[in-house]
């Protein structure tokens, strides 16, 4: 699942997803028997105003402050208009009415059912995934393991970390009842991922995984490799070993390995979880990690 589907899940309540996409799929089938299959490209005043509409939305309300947001590419199709959004380098379409006021994530495939987040969750198959030996936060004991593919570069999961991991952390993590494991899986086109993800390698040499976990995540909008570098004295890594980690890139394959063991599971956006062997796509809200833990607790 990729990162647009992520942004469905998180940014948009599961009853206003459901409403929209049925009401752009029956403006699509109204607009079968009225005007046909037409594609129009936009130009002018229209498609300015729109396309800067759309991403002033987008950025005030769906991403970081920080996050480069591009809207293009708008055209009339079958009574509405069809857009080309680009976030952080992640590329979809979308669909907006011809008055500029709704913004729609996509349109619904009526051939298959529609049912609630959670239910589709709760009746995935278990994914057999190892946690290599990548860092763990939690109790060894904990009767539920979250096992995390994200990306240092990736705003979902910079969100994640701040919406969502908190909560976690304070009902089952600090509770004794979960542990988290965390695994690299940073995506080709975000250029500083790759290097983010080893220097919390590096700095998992020194005892200091998570604190570096931490300090990227708080700042993505400075994943530079000196800005990594900095963040290791702040940390209070011993530099020297710090720098000769990162500039080695000896830690390279580690990160290789994460990604393989992902794909193997099945991951191709980020991020993603698998709770006890469930998988589970996106930057969800608490609420979807806490159904699939309590389930998993009630065993």
């Amino acid at each position: 699942m990729d990162e647009f589907d992520d942004i469905k899940k998180r940014k948009f309540n599961i009853s206003v997803w459901m409403i929209s996409t049925i009401v752009i799929a029956l403006l699509l089938i109204i607009s079968v028997f009225t005007h046909g299959f037409g594609i129009k490209s936009i130009t002018g005043a229209t498609s300015f105003d729109i396309e800067n509409q759309v991403k002033d939305y987008i950025e005030k309300n769906l991403v970081n402050p920080e996050t480069k947001v591009v809207v293009s590419d708008l055209q009339e199709e079958n009574g509405i208009y069809k857009v080309s959004i680009e976030v952080s380098g992640q590329k979809f379409d979308s669909y907006v009415s011809q008055d500029g006021k709704l913004l729609f994530p996509t349109v619904i495939d009526m051939t298959k059912e529609i049912l609630p987040l959670q239910q589709e969750v709760s009746q995935q198959q278990r994914v057999d995934v190892s946690v290599d030996d990548d860092a763990v936060k939690g109790a060894k004991n904990a009767l539920v393991t979250i096992i995390e593919f994200s990306d240092y570069d990736c705003p979902f999961c910079g969100r994640h970390f701040r919406e969502t991991l908190p909560q976690i952390i304070k009902e089952y993590v600090d509770t004794g009842k979960v542990k988290l494991v965390f695994r690299d899986f940073p995506l080709s086109f975000h250029e500083n991922a790759q290097k983010a993800a080893e220097a919390a390698e590096c700095a998992g040499e020194q005892e200091k995984y998570w604190e570096m976990h931490d300090k990227l995540f708080e700042n993505q909008d400075a994943l530079d490799v000196s800005s990594l570098k900095t963040y290791s004295q702040q940390i209070g890594l011993n530099t020297r070993e710090f720098n000769k980690c990162l500039d080695s890139g000896e830690m390279a394959d580690e990160i290789k390995k994460d990604i393989s063991d992902g794909e193997s599971a099945g991951v191709s956006g980020t991020p993603a979880f698998f709770i006890n062997g469930r998988f589970l796509s996106g930057a969800q809200p608490f609420s979807a990690f806490k159904q699939i833990i309590d389930e998993e607790l009630a065993k």
